[in-house]
């Protein structure tokens, strides 16, 4: 296997400098598949038969459910790279990251209330769904409170990164919840693996959505990490070359 990209993302500055060339490409892509999968779902997609036009809040809600979790799971990822390899770049990716996926939480826990209240008859059931997102959203809250109430960057660092790691047992959870227990909430509706659960025209824009979504963290991510990487490295030559050009 061929390491040498993941000893470059130890560098600051080549991060900085590939970063700034995907870019402008993932922005496009996260534009384009957004107003497509937007327009198709909300004006072209057949109403559901059981659901109606209500139905239509899957292509906001699913997106942002699924990049939530991802995110977190993200956020273990780099929390374990920057405690074993000390990698700067992973306490950058996780500070950076959490409030990302703290508002696709949010998001994905307000369009299911309001997708809930004419489908199950409320906004809110404290099921294991709901529930296992609820907790998600609290852990994202938590680290980024802890990450900001500790002065020390080094201990700060490690704090959350345990914090990630261990909350990242919620997510199979949350993932599970529907076959685990009774809950109002349905089986998923949008599998990799499997043949979708709804007709073409209804799915095929709910995976540009999802596909947007993605795209649409990718670029809040690598220009939250751009900016941050900046201030840390604000000291070294290329930081403050790349300071003036920007100026």
């Amino acid at each position: 296997m061929n390491w040498s990209f993941f000893h470059k993302l130890g560098s600051p500055k080549w991060f900085y400098d590939i970063s700034g060339r995907w870019l402008p490409w993932v922005a496009i892509a996260a534009a384009a598949l957004l107003a497509v999968g937007t327009v198709w779902g909300l004006f072209f997609a057949p109403m559901d038969y059981q659901q109606g036009n209500s139905f239509r809040i899957i292509y906001i809600h699913v997106p942002a459910a699924f990049v939530a979790q991802s995110c977190y799971v993200m956020l273990a990822v780099a929390g374990v790279v920057g405690l074993v390899w000390r990698m700067k770049l992973a306490d950058v990716a996780l500070k950076c990251a959490a409030p990302i996926g703290a508002w696709m939480t949010f998001v994905a826990l307000i369009t299911g209330s309001i997708w809930g209240k004419p489908t199950w008859g409320t906004y809110w059931e404290w099921d294991a769904r709901l529930t296992s997102m609820l907790i998600l959203l609290f852990l994202y809250f938590g680290i980024i409170a802890l990450g900001q109430a500790i002065s020390s960057r080094d201990t700060s660092a490690k704090a959350t990164a345990v914090l990630a790691i261990v909350g990242v047992v919620n997510i199979p959870i949350i993932k599970y919840s529907v076959e685990w227990w009774n809950t109002l909430h349905q089986p998923a509706t949008f599998k990799v693996t499997e043949k979708p659960a709804m007709p073409i025209e209804m799915w095929f824009p709910l995976l540009l959505m999802v596909l947007g979504f993605y795209a649409l963290f990718t670029v809040s991510l690598l220009m939250r990490m751009r900016v941050e990487t900046l201030r840390r490295e604000g000291k070294t030559r290329w930081a403050r070359e790349a300071l003036e050009k920007l100026a």
